[in-house]
């Protein structure tokens, strides 16, 4: 090799490296769960002794469930608010109901207003502000049964709960969380799974509600088992955010059940690289292992992850865990949201700021849910300049030119 092409790529890869310097200073900042574990672990023997559990009752979902922290008395005592936050958060709560499992609750860092758990979980008077629709998805026009929403000629989603191991302050379905926890009845649900049935279009089914993984392993086996006899159903989804706010639920017994009905896909929804812990890892690693794809469906939100960083950070970790970043979403214009909403700028910059700096399994798809149910549309960087008849011009991810011939 002559001596000019040895500088010249010695000059090419220390360019290369400066391109991600920025993120790699920063990186160390933004902590996982597992890199920030002795807090949490603090936090954790709090909350079990104020709750008089043991070490066993943590790893138990049922107990997760039952002890649900449901009210600003308790929040104030956790997480060491003050008597004005606490109020606040009452006021919230006679409008807007929320539950904050156990575990979750111990990802919080009290000592950080800022804390991205805090953000997704604690009710904040901002939710009382009168922006956005309840139903900006028009699910309720979308919906040929009960429980079935079906925007695609091909796929539709059952709702089967509206229970949740934590109800996120910026749910697309807060309208359906109501006062009690409630399942869909089995004959709602045989509803839905007879219209998949007499419909043969329908080849893709999504479990979700709430949180399908909510329902006991019975009922839940009952509906894949129902929904595998019928030919022209080829993938089942469920959607679940159990992963990450309930990893207990992810029981040696469940993941032996959904295998059995395969392909069985699961879609959760990691916001922070702090939902990222040994609990959660294991709870994907065991879905993994048993076969089971899992996608991560992100949601932009302004004050937890509208930083490239942070997401970067995020996607990366979540393939460690065997995590395939899927989407990221826009958010979608809820009533009581407005101040998680981003702008669509920002979610282009960081679309871009992940070309070409990390791995392409890296990189979800960014959508933004057209209103009223009209689905789901991708949007990118323009990276096509110029569509002629002999040739295409474009730019790459450092913002070079360059031409293809076409044809």
């Amino acid at each position: 090799m002559e001596k000019l092409d040895v500088i010249n790529n010695r000059e090419r890869f220390e360019k290369l490296k400066e391109a991600i310097q920025d993120y790699l200073d920063v990186r160390s900042t933004i902590k996982t769960g597992i890199e920030d574990e002795e807090r949490i672990e603090y936090q954790k023997k709090k909350i079990l002794s104020y709750l008089g559990g043991t070490e066993n009752d943590w790893k138990n979902y049922k107990w997760q469930l039952r002890n649900r922290i449901t009210n600003a008395k308790q929040l104030k005592e956790l997480l060491n608010l003050d008597e004005k936050e606490a109020e606040k958060i009452a006021e919230v709560v006679r409008v807007y109901r929320f539950a904050i499992s156990p575990y979750y609750l111990s990802l919080i860092d009290p000592d950080s207003p800022d804390c991205p758990v805090k953000k997704q979980s604690v009710p904040s008077s901002l939710e009382l502000i009168e922006k956005g629709e309840l139903d900006p998805m028009d699910e309720e026009h979308t919906s040929p049964t009960k429980i079935i929403t079906q925007r695609y000629p091909d796929r539709l989603i059952i709702k089967v709960t509206n229970i949740c191991g934590m109800f996120c302050r910026f749910c697309q379905r807060r309208r359906l969380i109501g006062e009690t926890d409630t399942h869909a009845s089995l004959d709602d649900i045989k509803e839905a799974v007879d219209y998949v049935e007499q419909n043969p279009n329908i080849r893709d089914v999504l479990i979700t509600g709430g949180d399908a993984l909510m329902l006991s392993d019975e009922i839940l086996e009952w509906i894949l088992r129902s929904l595998r006899q019928i030919p022209h159903v080829e993938i089942i989804r469920i959607g679940t955010r159990a992963p990450v706010t309930l990893p207990q639920r992810i029981t040696k017994e469940l993941v032996e059940m959904i295998k059995k009905y395969h392909p069985v896909y699961i879609n959760t929804h990691f916001n922070h690289p702090r939902e990222i812990t040994k609990e959660s890892k294991r709870a994907c690693e065991m879905l993994a292992d048993a076969g089971v794809p899992l996608g991560n469906q992100m949601v932009l939100l302004n004050g937890v992850n509208n930083d490239k960083y942070v997401v970067r950070k995020l996607n990366q970790e979540l393939l460690k865990i065997r995590v395939k970043p899927y989407y990221i979403f826009h958010p979608k214009r809820v009533k009581g949201t407005s101040h998680f909403w981003v702008t669509i700028e920002e979610g282009m910059e960081i679309i871009e700021s992940l070309r070409g700096r990390t791995s392409g399994m890296a990189v979800p798809t960014y959508i933004i849910n057209a209103p009223k149910g009209k689905g789901k549309t991708p949007i990118m960087p323009n990276y096509l300049l110029y569509f002629g008849k002999d040739k295409v011009v474009f730019r790459n991810w450092e913002g070079e030119v360059f031409e293809v011939e076409n044809g």
